[in-house]
């Protein structure tokens, strides 16, 4: 009877192990992954760069399956403005009026769910947590060889960003900035 459980068992084991899909990826090479922002107002907009802290993507058979990226708040710069000017949008950016970078450091976002749309492309589920909050936010991704790239829309007013907002504040007139802010990421798979 040992025996016959015995072999039944191994089966059942060798059965799940020949059916497991490969599961690779790993790390995002921090240097050569980029993340550039811009944020609009009425009178205009302003774009810049922030620096990923970390970051891992789950891969199966050469699809995406989930992963999981961090930002440092603390690098956020200005790249349509010079000098004081840049200076002194960065850090009103990085205050509490904004992201709140001295309690904030590190904002994240994690995928959920990824599905696959077409032969390089997936509609994408994820958490993203933001000075502490955390919202359900989608977006498409592209694949390309060992990168994935996506145009994320994330609306600051769900993660407590309330300066210049016309969800908050009325009469703003031409100084309103508006709550969506734009992140262009390519996150690059380390080799």
């Amino acid at each position: 009877m040992k025996i016959l459980l015995l072999s039944v068992f191994s089966l059942f084991a060798i059965t799940a192990i020949a059916s497991t899909e490969p599961v690779t990826g790993g790390e995002i090479d921090i240097a050569s992954s980029t993340i550039n922002w811009t944020g609009k107002k009425v009178t205009g907009q302003h774009q810049g760069t922030i620096a990923l802290k970390s970051g891992k993507l789950k891969m199966e058979n050469g699809e995406l399956k989930g992963g999981m990226f961090e930002v440092d708040m603390t690098t956020i710069e200005v790249t349509d403005l010079q000098g004081g000017q840049a200076k002194k949008l960065q850090g009103h950016l990085s205050s509490d009026d904004f992201f709140g970078v001295a309690t904030h450091p590190v904002a994240k976002i994690e995928i959920t769910k990824a599905k696959k749309t077409s032969a390089n492309t997936y509609d994408i589920t994820a958490n993203a947590t933001i000075k502490g909050i955390t919202n359900e936010i989608n977006f498409v991704a592209t694949k390309d060889g060992d990168s994935i790239s996506a145009n994320i829309v994330i609306d600051r007013s769900k993660y407590d960003v309330k300066y210049g907002s016309g969800s908050f504040f009325d009469g703003l007139g031409d100084k309103m900035i508006y709550d969506d802010f734009e992140l262009s990421v390519n996150l690059v798979m380390s080799k």
